[in-house]
């Protein structure tokens, strides 16, 4: 059930960016070529980076709540948690970019909604 959700979800996207005028090949094509690369070095500096944030957001927390930012510390908790999952994510979607498998974009854009979500609950939207 949840497959098929997933699956009208990236639909109906593809809905909206059929509308749009299409990418050069060139570009398409450096794209495919980087995006692996760029996908194994940002979840391993993600993993790297949550890991310390949450441990340090953890190690702070009371300190953080003795001076009234109860919320801020929940917040960096929750952000470190998200990031580690997207970080993960990118890790697991590299193999199948590497091969230029749907599979690995499909992950990437989940890796994007998970920022998108981010930024909402962080309140960092633009």
């Amino acid at each position: 059930m949840a497959e098929t959700k997933a699956n009208s979800v990236v639909v109906s996207m593809e809905k909206v960016y059929d509308k749009l005028p299409p990418l050069p090949s060139s570009v398409k094509e450096f794209a495919v070529a980087v995006a692996p690369w760029l996908a194994l070095i940002f979840g391993v500096l993600g993993v790297l980076g949550s890991l310390s944030a949450f441990g340090l957001s953890t190690v702070f927390s009371p300190v953080i709540a003795l001076g009234g930012g109860v919320n801020v510390a929940t917040g960096l908790i929750i952000a470190s948690v998200i990031g580690l999952a997207e970080s993960v994510m990118m890790l697991v979607a590299f193999p199948s970019l590497l091969k230029r498998k749907a599979a690995g974009w499909t992950l990437m854009f989940w890796v994007e909604v998970l920022a998108v979500l981010a930024a909402v609950i962080s309140f960092s939207a633009v």
